[in-house]
């Protein structure tokens, strides 16, 4: 590679840490990886901008053993100390927003809005997991033996696997290695191949402010291919948890190979998430949501809304602002703040955007606009696309990682219900309406079978405070808020007898 290639963004990648050619594993130092080169390219130019050389059987051993190692040591620190390294790494993070904003822009594809959002998100998750450190509870129970106190502890789990996906290149790593840290665990991070520097970017940063204060090696990283770092991460009894988001093809595979050595594995897979919207919605409210759930990161979010249900009453009104809406969506630079939306991340997710849109037309769906990538310009840049669909098309039953919204009209709230229900996904879900039953119908038992039910607002931009996970195909995990921290730790009952007496619960008797 040569270092012309690099020139427009020379300052930018050299204010993080990043050289032409950078390693792929760090384990407290950065490891002289000899493994195959990956490239990053701009996915709206095509163009490269940097590489990372992989990490090797010997440098994942190396990175693993350091990293059980750091464990040890991290597990004694109390939690309150464990969240002041936390709360460094934000400081760090806050620094250096801007630059890591567009790093993410400009290896992912998404509008630096977004790229800005994401790392204001890790920063967020920061001080989250900082103030869990001080919180990290169990329960004190009643026995019912005399002279006896039972109670719960919580206790730092170990080594923990994440496992990343290309469209949020670093909160993700954030949801998961923030709550770890302050719950003891050491990690390694498996980035996506197609974000490789925004995850070395990272690592610099985090592994600086360990160094700096003298923590132990927790913040690890190895840069590799299913092969060489994916299934060893999976099959190692050394990692009790592995956190991977991802497709559903994919969890599938960890979630077994973790599974058959009986240790624990927190998914985030695909979702096909759906809007409802009924007569009585508020149109203007529903449509902003629908735009950003849909053209929102090029549709490549897990809680892209990908489906649209339309009551029959408003549906002709809806289909028409919609339409109208999607000629005035700005395409290009994700760079340029005029603009809102981005490329797709590459070829590969254009002609799989292209191929799911045959497949449209073969079953009979009618494409209201759009339905073309743009080949007028350098990139991998498409046209966001309305499809008028039928219940019985196949194809929206599958999540297409692209810009695509599927729109069908319904009759009853119930009716739409069965068929929002009637994906393998589970993952977020919304409905716009002012009607206090029917709000209360879609988040009821027999409701939304989506880990996240929305009211008047949609399926995109969770906030760090709740958990954060589907059901179903969707993988079962949850990430960030709540009690998600509970994946990061094992549970202990503790029962501490302070009489003479030896009583046996449920009154059983032993006399020897």
């Amino acid at each position: 590679m040569t270092v012309e290639t690099m020139t427009p963004h020379t300052d930018l990648l050299s204010a993080l840490g990043i050289e032409a050619l950078n390693r792929g594993a760090f384990c407290g130092e950065w490891l002289p990886t000899k493994g195959p080169e990956v490239v990053s390219i701009d996915p709206s130019t095509g163009l490269e901008i940097g590489r990372v050389t992989t990490a090797t059987a010997e440098d994942y051993e190396r990175v693993v053993s350091v990293t059980v190692e750091a464990f040890k040591e991290w597990r004694t620190w109390p939690a309150p100390r464990r969240g002041e390294i936390v709360r460094l790494v934000a400081e760090e993070l806050r620094k250096h927003k801007d630059e890591l904003g567009r790093l993410v822009t400009l290896e992912m594809g998404k509008i630096l809005s977004e790229g800005l959002g994401e790392v204001q998100e890790m920063i967020d998750m920061a001080d989250f997991s900082v103030g869990l450190s001080r919180q990290l509870y169990g329960l004190s129970m009643h026995s019912e033996r005399a002279e006896h106190r039972m109670y719960e502890q919580w206790h730092p789990l170990g080594p923990v696997g994440i496992i990343s996906a290309f469209n949020f290149p670093v909160a993700v790593w954030s949801w998961n290695a923030f709550v770890a840290a302050v719950c003891g665990d050491s990690m390694i991070w498996k980035p996506s191949e197609k974000t490789p520097l925004t995850a070395v970017a990272v690592t610099h940063i985090a592994g600086r402010v360990l160094a700096e204060n003298d923590a132990p090696p927790i913040f690890n990283l190895l840069v590799g291919d299913r092969h060489q770092v994916g299934e060893p991460l999976t099959h190692d009894k050394r990692m009790p948890l592995v956190s991977a988001t991802g497709s559903t093809n994919m969890g599938r595979a960890v979630g077994q190979a973790v599974a058959k050595r009986l240790g624990r594995s927190l998914l985030e897979l695909g979702g096909n998430n759906a809007i409802v919207v009924m007569d009585d919605a508020d149109l203007d409210l529903a449509l902003r949501a629908v735009l950003f759930g849909a053209v929102g990161t090029a549709g490549q979010r897990c809680t892209s809304t990908r489906r649209l249900f339309l009551q029959k009453g408003i549906a002709q009104e809806m289909k028409d602002r919609l339409v109208a809406a999607y000629g005035s969506i700005s395409i290009g630079d994700p760079m340029d703040p005029a603009i809102l939306m981005g490329p797709l991340v590459d070829k590969r997710a254009v002609d799989d955007m292209m191929g799911a849109l045959d497949k449209v037309r073969e079953q009979g769906g009618r494409v209201l606009y759009g339905g073309n990538a743009k080949s007028d310009r350098g990139g991998f840049f498409v046209e966001p696309t309305l499809v008028e669909a039928t219940p019985d098309m196949p194809i929206t039953c599958d999540e297409t990682f692209a810009p695509i919204l599927y729109l069908f009209e319904f009759e009853t709230l119930d009716e739409a219900i069965e068929r929002h229900n009637a994906v393998p996904q589970g993952l977020s879900s919304a409905i716009f309406t002012l009607n206090m039953r029917s709000a209360e119908r879609f988040l009821a038992a027999g409701g939304s079978d989506c880990g996240i039910a929305n009211v008047n607002i949609g399926t995109s931009g969770a906030e760090i405070g709740g958990a954060f996970g589907g059901e179903k195909e969707t993988g079962g995990g949850r990430e960030a808020g709540s009690d998600s921290w509970k994946a990061y730790m094992r549970r202990q009952t503790c029962t501490l007898n302070y009489g003479d007496e030896l009583p046996l619960a449920q009154g059983v008797e032993f006399k020897v």
